[in-house]
């Protein structure tokens, strides 16, 4: 993997909430415990192929403490696979939005959420080379 880089910039964070409404109005989702998954096509050009947007419910987690540290496990998972998505997508002419929510009761461990995490995102990947005309 030379010359690989990986980082989680802001341009990869989905933040404006006009995208967050569409994205959970229009997107296509399915579920992977212990993360509901929301995926959508967006037609709007910006820096990162794809950005993504992580939420951990206050109903679940009542204490800020859990859900940031679910976010970080999440958000580091992502980081370190995000290449998956990446590699089959440098060439294409669209971008992606996703949304992960997490809907487990407890906090699972890092290894868990990974493994998860890659699954989903080889879903992704797979459903976009079938998608993509």
């Amino acid at each position: 993997m030379e010359g690989r880089r990986f980082t989680f910039s802001k341009e990869e964070r989905l933040s404006s909430k006009v995208l967050i409404e569409d994205l959970f109005a229009k997107g296509d989702s399915f579920f992977k415990y212990p993360f509901k998954v929301i995926v959508k096509k967006s037609s709007s050009e910006n820096e990162s192929i794809v950005r993504i947007l992580i939420s951990v419910p206050k109903r679940m987690f009542k204490k800020a403490v859990d859900r940031n540290k679910l976010k970080r496990l999440i958000r580091e998972a992502y980081r370190l696979n995000k290449n998956i998505l990446y590699d089959n997508m440098h060439e294409e002419t669209h971008f992606l939005d996703i949304a992960f929510v997490y809907t487990a009761k407890s906090i699972l461990s890092y290894s868990e959420i990974e493994r998860k995490i890659i699954l989903i995102l080889q879903t992704i990947k797979n459903k976009n080379e079938v998608s993509t005309d």
